[in-house]
C-alpha cells in the first residue's frame, strides 16, 4: 500500500466505481476488494468495504461508507491528454457512462467524482502565459469538452 493515498467516499459502489477506472485509464487496476468482518451503520457483513486502486498511477482507496458525504468539484482527477481523440474518449467514457458534462474540460462521472479532461495543448498555452494564454483561456471558458483545433487556433491567434 502506498504511503500517501487518496481516500474516495462512496455511498456503496466503490468496487463498481474503480473497475469502471480501470477499464478507462491506462495505468490503473484495482489492486484489492476487503469486505466487513461485521455488520456497520452502512453495510452488513460481507459487503464490500474498502477497494485498493490506482487511477492513472494514483493510489486510491474507495470506501463504501454510506449517504452521508458527497462529492464536490473542490476535488477531481485531471487528465493530461494528448490528442482529440484521447479527450474524446475520456470524456465520452465518463460522460456516456451516467456521468454528465460540466464546464471548461469537466465532467463528472455517475459517483459524483470530478474530471478533468485536459488536453496538454491547453495547460502547454496556459504555461506560455500572455497573450496565447489569454486567447487560449477565452477560448476554453467558452467550452464543455475542450476542442484541441480551437485551442491551437486561439494560440495562433
Amino acid at each position: 500500500m502506498a504511503r500517501n493515498t487518496i481516500c474516495l467516499w462512496y455511498d456503496k459502489d466503490a468496487e463498481e466505481a474503480a473497475r469502471f477506472y480501470a477499464s478507462v485509464f491506462p495505468d490503473s487496476a484495482v489492486q484489492a476488494v476487503h469486505r466487513a468482518p461485521g455488520d456497520y451503520p452502512s453495510g452488513r457483513d460481507g459487503d464490500v468495504l474498502v477497494v485498493h486502486f490506482t487511477v492513472a498511477g494514483v493510489a486510491c482507496i474507495g470506501l463504501n461508507g454510506g449517504p452521508v458525504f458527497k462529492h464536490s468539484e473542490a476535488f477531481s482527477f485531471q487528465i493530461a491528454t494528448e490528442d482529440q481523440e484521447e479527450t474524446d474518449r475520456y470524456w465520452n467514457a465518463i460522460v456516456g457512462h451516467g456521468g454528465e458534462e460540466s464546464e471548461c474540460g469537466w465532467c463528472r462521472d455517475k459517483w459524483g467524482i470530478s474530471w478533468q479532461i485536459t488536453p496538454r495543448v491547453l495547460t502547454d498555452a496556459l504555461a506560455v502565459g500572455g497573450a496565447e494564454a489569454k486567447r487560449a483561456f477565452e477560448a476554453m471558458m467558452t467550452m464543455k469538452k475542450i476542442d484541441v483545433a480551437t485551442i491551437e487556433k486561439a494560440r495562433r491567434g
